[in-house]
C-alpha cells in the first residue's frame, strides 16, 4: 500500500479514539461541570448528529476543492475541536465543541475511501478502504483504553489534549504524503448529487449499512452487563475481552477487504450471514466463559468485515457525481446503525426479554439487510434483462 494511506490511516485513528473515549469517561465528566450521567451521555449522541449533519453538507460545499485540500480541512476543523473541548468552560460549550468536531468525521471518511482507491490498482481497491479503516478499528485496541486511563489519572481534559496532538500529527503526514494531484473535483452540482443518490442500489447499500451495525450494536452497546449478570465475568475481565473483541475487528476488516476485491457481491453476501450467524450461536453459548470469548472475537470479525466491502458498494454504485456524497453517506449509515442498535437493544431488555435475548434480537437485523441485499440483485437483474430485451 502506498503510504498515502497509511497516512490517513492515522487520521481515521484520531477520529475513532474521539468517537468512543468519552464512553469511559461520562461519570468524569458530569461529576467535572456539574450534569447528570443520562446528560453527559449527549455528548455522544450530539457527536452523532454532527456525524450525520456534516457527512453530507461539508461533501458538498467542499466538493470544488482538491480532495488533499479538503481532508487537511477536515483534520484543522477536527484539531479545533479537540483543542475547543479540552478548554471547554462549561457543558454546552463543550457540546457544541463536540459536534464541531463530528462534522469532520463522515466527509473523512467518506473523502479518504475515494482518495485511497485512486492511489491503488482497480483490484486493491476494498483492501486501500480496508487499511485506511484499520485506524478506526486500531482506536477500539489502543487509542480508547489508552485514553480513558489518561482521563482518570490526570483528568479528562488531558484526553482530548491528546486527541489534538494526534490530529496534529494526522495533518502533517497528510500534508507531506497524500499527492497532491489526485481527485481534484468540480463544484458540486447538488441536482447531480441528488440523482446519483436516487439511485437504488446506493440506497439499497445505505440500508443494508445501517442495518448491519444496529446488528452489532444491539448487542454491543449492553456487552458489559452482558458479561459480568450473564456470562458471570468479573468487571475487571470486561476490559481484556474487548480487547480480544478489538484484535477481531482488525482481521475481519481487513479480510473483508480482500475478498471484496475479488468477489465483491459474494463477500457483501457472505459477511451479513457470518454476521447473522455468529449472532445466534453467541445466544447459545452465552453462559459459556471459553466460548463466549470466542464468540466476542468472531463478533468482531463478522462486523467489521462488512465494512470495507460495503464502502465499494455504495462508491461503485455511484461512480462520478455522487462517489464522494454516497461515501460519506454511509458513513453517516453506520452511526446511524450504532444508534438504531442502541435503541433495539435498550427497548428489547426494558420490555423484560432479558440480556440473553439480544443475541437473538440481533441476528434478525443482518438477515433483513441480507433480503434487502438479494431484492437488490434481483432488481438489478431483471432491469439488465429489459435493457437487452430493449436493444
Amino acid at each position: 500500500m502506498p503510504i498515502a494511506i497509511y497516512a490517513l490511516t492515522i487520521g481515521a485513528f484520531g477520529i475513532g479514539v474521539t468517537e468512543f473515549v468519552l464512553m469511559g469517561l461520562l461519570t468524569q465528566v458530569g461529576t467535572a461541570l456539574n450534569v447528570s450521567i443520562p446528560t453527559a451521555g449527549l455528548l455522544i449522541s450530539g457527536y452523532a448528529v454532527g456525524v450525520a449533519v456534516g457527512a453530507p453538507v461539508l461533501t458538498v460545499l467542499l466538493s470544488g476543492w482538491s480532495r488533499k485540500k479538503v481532508l487537511l480541512a477536515l483534520m484543522v476543523i477536527f484539531t479545533i475541536g479537540n483543542l475547543a473541548c479540552a478548554l471547554a468552560p462549561s457543558y454546552w460549550f463543550l457540546l457544541a465543541a463536540r459536534v464541531v468536531t463530528a462534522l469532520a468525521h463522515g466527509t473523512f471518511f467518506g473523502v479518504g475511501s475515494v482518495v485511497a482507491t485512486s492511489l491503488v490498482k482497480p483490484d486493491r481497491k476494498a483492501s486501500a478502504i480496508a487499511v485506511m479503516f484499520t485506524g478506526l478499528t486500531a482506536a477500539n485496541i489502543l487509542g480508547v483504553p489508552f485514553g480513558t486511563w489518561l482521563g482518570l489519572e490526570l483528568g479528562w481534559r488531558a484526553t482530548f489534549w491528546a486527541v489534538t496532538a494526534i490530529g496534529i500529527v494526522a495533518l502533517a503526514v497528510i500534508a507531506r504524503y497524500v499527492p497532491s494531484d489526485h481527485g481534484t473535483a468540480a463544484a458540486s452540482d447538488w441536482r447531480a448529487d441528488l440523482r446519483a443518490m436516487m439511485n437504488a442500489s446506493v440506497i439499497i447499500g445505505l440500508s443494508v449499512t445501517a442495518l448491519g451495525f444496529a446488528g452489532l450494536f444491539t448487542v454491543f452497546t449492553y456487552i458489559a452487563p452482558l458479561l459480568t449478570e450473564v456470562t458471570g465475568f468479573s468487571e475487571a475481565a470486561v476490559s481484556p475481552i474487548l480487547l480480544v473483541f478489538g484484535g477481531g475487528l482488525v482481521l475481519g476488516n481487513l479480510a473483508g477487504g480482500k475478498l471484496a476485491d475479488r468477489f465483491l457481491q459474494p463477500t457483501v453476501i457472505g459477511t451479513l450471514l457470518a454476521l447473522a450467524g455468529v449472532l445466534i450461536v453467541f445466544g447459545l453459548v452465552v453462559h459459556s466463559k471459553i466460548l463466549t470469548i470466542v464468540m466476542v472475537a468472531l463478533l468482531g470479525a463478522a462486523a467489521f468485515s462488512t465494512v470495507a466491502p460495503l464502502q465499494m458498494w455504495v462508491m461503485q454504485k455511484a461512480k462520478g457525481a455522487g462517489e464522494s456524497l454516497a461515501s460519506s453517506l454511509n458513513i453517516a449509515a453506520f452511526n446511524g446503525g450504532n444508534a438504531l442498535g442502541a435503541w433495539l437493544g435498550g427497548t428489547t431488555v426494558a420490555h423484560g426479554l432479558g440480556f440473553t435475548s439480544l443475541p437473538f434480537v440481533a441476528a434478525g437485523i443482518p438477515a433483513i439487510a441480507l433480503v434487502v441485499v438479494l431484492i437488490g440483485k434481483w432488481m438489478s437483474g431483471s432491469q439488465t434483462e429489459n435493457a437487452a430485451y430493449k436493444n
